[in-house]
């Protein structure tokens, strides 16, 4: 491991599983932490870091497949790195964060991240957010062209998919807007029936997009040039990725499952006005929100990462950014 060179700039490690939404999170997070405290990122692949149980317990960490400057703060996202972060808690003068409930006491790491719906309390050492973290930053100005972005999940754990039910929805905006330019996305976890009826609708004003067809900016770019967007409420990813644009978001109507985490964190984020339900569609479609400000936790997870883990270095810049706004 080579040890950092003296500098004023963060070292941060993001431990990875390479799930996409895990990965998000953490690029969500990394980002604003670059953009705010200078921070230099080093993503490490946790199925390249295996840890055995007593390593973890121990907190004795594994040889890694390359040198590494030595970090100011590990994170980790998704379980399948709780392993390696255990393993890495006891590093010289690094501090640990786990985004996510993770399922170990969370008094073993320095610090935690947590989506609201996971039920957990805030403390001194654990910010809540609304939602999840993820990349998109907030527009600052919402395009006049009418034109709207649909976006399609599937079957969930947390919401009675229905194929006809979505279908109707979408078939039934286009009907009612006849005037707008629609792009429909799927997801890997759409159904194969549904995409094949989606792509039936391709035409003039209807551009249906497939997840191979997608890359890794497609959806910042296609939210950047909406005026609306709709959203299955099956992922809270999804939900959170639109409401964080500032884009006016309604959520298709799907009938959820009892006892749901993410159902209950979906319906918050509507009673707090981030997104709207299918009953407000004129709303989303008349460009009104019932926020002033979008949701952009990465910023504020940002914010509170600075203070509570970087204050030798990053706190400065963050005080002196506090003096420059105010």
């Amino acid at each position: 491991m080579a040890k950092n060179k003296a500098s004023s700039a963060p070292v941060i490690w993001l431990l990875t599983d390479d799930k996409p939404g895990h990965r998000n999170q953490l690029k969500g997070l990394g980002n604003r932490l670059r953009v705010k405290a200078g921070a230099s990122l080093f993503w490490i692949d946790a199925h390249h870091a295996k840890v055995p149980f007593w390593r973890a317990l121990l907190a004795m960490p594994p040889k890694l497949d390359r040198a590494l400057p030595h970090p100011d703060l590990i994170i980790a996202a998704g379980s399948g790195t709780h392993g390696l972060l255990l393993s890495l808690r006891r590093l010289r003068k690094a501090k640990t964060l786990v985004i996510m409930k993770p399922g170990f006491p969370r008094t073993w790491v320095g610090g935690s991240i947590i989506p609201a719906h996971d039920g957990v309390a805030q403390n001194r050492d654990t910010l809540i957010t609304e939602g999840v973290i993820n990349t998109i930053t907030p527009l600052a100005r919402i395009t006049d062209k009418p034109e709207a972005l649909l976006l399609l999940g599937g079957p969930s754990p947390h919401f009675d998919w229905d194929d006809d039910v979505v279908f109707g929805q979408v078939v039934n905006l286009i009907g009612e807007y006849p005037q707008w330019r629609w792009t429909i996305s799927s997801s890997r976890r759409t159904p194969n029936a549904l995409r094949e009826r989606l792509d039936e609708l391709s035409g003039l004003r209807v551009t249906v997009v497939n997840p191979d067809d997608t890359h890794e900016d497609w959806l910042n770019h296609h939210v950047a040039t909406s005026r609306a967007i709709w959203v299955t409420p099956d992922s809270m990813s999804m939900v959170c990725e639109a409401a964080t644009s500032g884009v006016p978001t309604g959520l298709f109507q799907l009938s959820e499952r009892s006892d749901s985490r993410v159902a209950s964190g979906v319906r918050r984020l509507v009673e707090m006005g981030y997104v709207a339900r299918w009953s407000d569609h004129a709303t989303v479609m008349g460009g009104k929100t019932g926020q002033e400000k979008p949701l952009w936790e990465a910023d504020r997870a940002a914010n509170w990462v600075i203070q509570r883990w970087l204050a030798s270095g990053a706190g400065k810049t963050q005080k002196a950014q506090k003096r420059t706004t105010t």
